[in-house]
């Protein structure tokens, strides 16, 4: 059951932003380097062997859902959701590959239909084109694209139990730039790479 996206909290390093008042619903709270942090990045730091996903970054984003779903299903779900316009979206890829030069990965010609089962949670193994980097059963589950010489990008999930039957999960992507290319990458493709993980989430957490 679908019950609900609740928030997307995007940073950027050349980005300036003031503490909001406390009391609102868009509250950050200070974080141990005297930058505020949202909730949802404060639910992930709670998990401190997470932190060196996030060091260095220059793009992060958390994105939050709600669904009676495990971690397995939720992610299983996610990365087996292909409809036509996301296969699109990789012939976009392609093409500002070849204009930026950046490292080809060919798309698979049989596109991967995970089951929770079958899902890993073992690091430096693949699970669809991610590179499982490490993972708890029920509480995290983080992994990297494959590798690049413009960006390192990791993709994670932090599981987070409301109660018996609902789960919050907070998805976040890490972008850290290798070179000039890019942040002229990321910044081209972000508003798809959003659009894509919205539709992954909801994917998600349906039964």
């Amino acid at each position: 059951m679908y019950t609900g996206i609740y928030r997307n909290r995007g940073i950027d390093r050349a980005e300036q932003r003031n503490a909001p008042d406390p009391k609102s619903s868009e509250a950050f709270r200070p974080g141990d380097s005297g930058r505020y942090v949202s909730r949802e990045m404060e639910k992930i730091q709670s998990h401190r062997e997470l932190d060196i996903y996030f060091q260095n970054a220059g793009h992060t984003d958390i994105k939050t859902v709600e669904g009676e779903v495990s971690l397995r299903h939720f992610i299983s779900a996610m990365l087996s959701y292909y409809p036509w316009w996301i296969v699109f979206l990789y012939g976009i890829r392609k093409f500002l590959v070849n204009i930026l030069g950046l490292v080809k990965h060919e798309k698979p010609d049989v596109l991967p239909s995970i089951k929770p089962e079958d899902l890993t949670f073992d690091p430096g193994e693949k699970a669809s084109f991610f590179i499982v980097r490490t993972a708890k059963e029920n509480i995290y589950w983080v992994s990297e694209t494959p590798e690049d010489k413009h960006l390192k990008a990791y993709f994670g999930v932090v599981a987070e139990k409301l109660s018996n039957r609902l789960t919050r999960f907070h998805v976040f992507t890490s972008v850290k730039y290798l070179n000039w290319t890019g942040p002229v990458y990321f910044n081209l493709i972000r508003p798809f790479h959003h659009l894509v993980v919205w539709s992954m989430m909801r994917n998600g957490v349906k039964r």
